[in-house]
């Protein structure tokens, strides 16, 4: 076994100094819940390992009814749906966030890693993307922002360059008769990888008739978490009804891409997508108004 640095810096920019100095063989550690198994098991490899989790900016949960929520890259999962601001106002991510592994691996694992992680088959990722989520990107060169539906850019692979850290995502604040929501299919009831999982979030207008607008996501059915542009645009303006979410979710299954694997085949995959599309957009739709 080849030995591996390790270093734990408390700012932010000691953590964006170290990453820099090796360049690409360092790797932040959040909760490590992916990268030490990956580490481990031969699939990525480094020379300096750089744990992030006593940097400030990476660890806060901050909401504002005006700005939203900020969400640290390393902030486990478990705060996540614990804190109540969160429960309350983005209840979709809450749907994803206790999703994710076992409850001991909830209590290290962070929506940050999951995202840099960057597996088509993400559970958080998909609603990220429905709720307009953006990175918050430092590195040497200073600071950037990249919507979360652009970061992943293929299998395990996204748009962070050499020395940059993921420091945290935001998502604005919910707008009036809005809801979220996020289901995947798995093969057992718990701690297993989406076959296919989708996130929608709707927006209506003040009657609860009629859609304002929409987004879906969809993980597991493409090389990286897809973005249903087209989908989430077609419920515009409509009114809410079986029709319509038919109509999107058709849209939804159009834009999958997935393979034939040990958990799922082509055909499956694409049923999916159609079913849990209406399930979420259901969902999302009760939940815009205040009926769960």
């Amino acid at each position: 076994m080849e030995a591996i640095e390790y270093t734990t810096p408390k700012t932010l920019a000691e953590a964006v100094q170290a990453m820099a100095d090796k360049g690409d063989r360092a790797r932040a550690l959040a909760g490590g819940t992916d990268l030490l198994v990956q580490l481990r098991g031969g699939r990525r490899s480094a020379d300096l390992i750089v744990d992030v989790k006593d940097v400030p900016e990476l660890n806060q949960i901050s909401y504002d009814a005006q700005d939203g929520l900020t969400i640290g890259a390393a902030a486990p999962c478990y705060q996540i749906y614990q804190d109540p601001a969160v429960a309350a106002n983005y209840p979709g991510l809450v749907d994803s966030a206790s999703l994710i592994g076992s409850i001991q691996i909830q209590g290290r694992a962070s929506l940050g890693g999951n995202l840099c992680n960057s597996a088509p088959s993400a559970d958080a990722i998909p609603v990220m993307i429905a709720l307009g989520a953006v990175a918050n990107i430092a590195g040497p060169n200073g600071t950037r922002q990249v919507a979360v539906e652009d970061f992943c850019t293929g299998p395990g692979r996204n748009v962070l360059e050499s020395g940059e850290v993921l420091v945290s995502v935001t998502m604005p604040a919910p707008q009036a008769n809005s809801g979220a929501s996020y289901l995947r299919f798995i093969p057992r009831n718990e701690m297993d990888i989406a076959v296919a999982g989708v996130g929608s979030s709707v927006v209506l207008d003040a009657s609860g008739q009629n859609f304002v607008s929409a987004r879906i996501s969809l993980a597991s059915v493409a090389p990286t978490p897809v973005f249903c542009r087209e989908a989430g645009a077609s419920l515009s303006g409509k009114a809410v009804s079986d029709e319509a979410v038919e109509a999107a979710a058709q849209l939804a299954m159009a834009d999958a891409v997935p393979i034939n694997d040990m958990r799922g085949t082509v055909r499956q995959r694409i049923h999916l997508v159609g079913v849990l599309t209406r399930r979420t957009l259901n969902i999302a739709i009760q939940r815009a108004r205040g009926e769960e």
